[in-house]
């Protein structure tokens, strides 16, 4: 899958998901995006949003959408250790268009 990580995903994260395709916001020169831009550009070239942003449900319309979205419950990569891989198990379950927060 071809995955983009949101603004506050810790990048280490990128390497527990092998054969995945990851790129940053950052990277992609869209880390001043606002999140509806953000998203309408990483629909068109990725499969997967990994975001920490909680409230991106509710300040978006995800209705329509073809993009999977994973929510991360922190931006602590401390923390998101001891889940990689309940996270990358969700990301394998993913559907295009599904919304997931992984808990903690």
């Amino acid at each position: 899958m071809r995955i983009l990580f949101d603004q506050g995903t810790p990048a280490p994260l990128r390497d527990h998901l092998p054969g995945h395709s990851v790129e940053t916001a950052y990277e992609m020169g869209w880390s001043a995006l606002r999140n509806g831009e953000l998203l309408a550009k990483a629909e068109a070239e990725f499969d997967v949003l990994i975001t920490t942003d909680r409230n991106l449900r509710h300040q978006q319309n995800l209705a329509g959408r073809r993009i999977a979205i994973l929510v991360l419950p922190t931006t602590s990569w401390p923390r998101l250790q001891s889940i990689t891989r309940e996270i990358a198990a969700a990301i394998a379950s993913l559907k295009p268009g599904q919304y997931l927060e992984v808990p903690l």
